[in-house]
């Protein structure tokens, strides 16, 4: 039987290359407050989910008059956002690529968003063979199509394929995608997000290349 390799890691970003999610929680927490109390916890439901899907689904209707000003908010609190890097994740990443593994940022954000990244953010581009948005698929997660489309780029198997997620709509946006995937308990319990990973860590701190060709030749 022929031994699969790895090839491709795809990484969502928040809570997962960037420890941001506590901050859009805060974000989403205050404006489901104000515009949907009927849904409580409604910050936690849309993770994984673009800004148009999110303003469709729940700002629809009667709030629909209040989406560019919850643009306009969301605009501005990006620009003021801390990007930090969860613990060890360039030390991992750069192992990775050393190693001659593709790596790929593949994130329901927008462009605007990643703009930001850019400019507060000096290496980062460096750190990944292709960033892939929100204008860069047809359906969002937990819809496959992104991881697809990621694995089509760099022109790999899914199963040469590992993901790295946080939220619940991005493991299983994984796992439709027929990938490994590596669950990040940096937004949701391990506990919570086990069943939808291969594997759960904290962060990367002792996690390396090794493991993940390890993770690739399970069944």
């Amino acid at each position: 039987m022929e031994t699969k390799q790895f090839k491709a890691a795809l990484f969502d970003l928040d809570g997962v290359v960037f420890d941001t999610e506590p901050q859009y929680t805060k974000f989403w927490g205050a404006q489901c407050r104000e515009f949907r109390p009927d849904y409580p916890g409604l910050e936690h439901a849309i993770k994984g989910q673009t800004l148009c899907e999110i303003l469709e689904n729940y700002f629809g209707g009667e709030l629909a008059s209040k989406q560019s000003l919850i643009i306009e908010r969301l605009n501005a609190f990006e620009k003021t956002m801390d990007f930090i890097y969860v613990k060890d994740f360039e030390r991992f990443v750069k192992e990775l690529r050393s190693n001659g593994i593709k790596t790929a940022v593949v994130t329901s954000s927008n462009l605007d968003k990643m703009n930001s990244v850019f400019q507060k953010c000096e290496g980062f581009r460096g750190l990944f063979d292709a960033i892939l948005t929100s204008e860069d698929f047809e359906r969002s997660k937990p819809d496959p199509d992104c991881y697809i489309k990621a694995a089509q780029r760099f022109d790999v198997q899914k199963e040469e394929c590992i993901v790295f997620e946080d939220s619940f709509n991005g493991l299983k946006s994984g796992k439709a995608a027929e990938m490994k995937v590596v669950g990040l308990s940096t937004t949701n319990s391990k506990e919570a997000i086990a069943k939808y990973s291969d594997i759960v860590i904290s962060d990367y701190t002792a996690f390396g290349f090794n493991d993940c060709k390890t993770l690739i030749s399970k069944l």
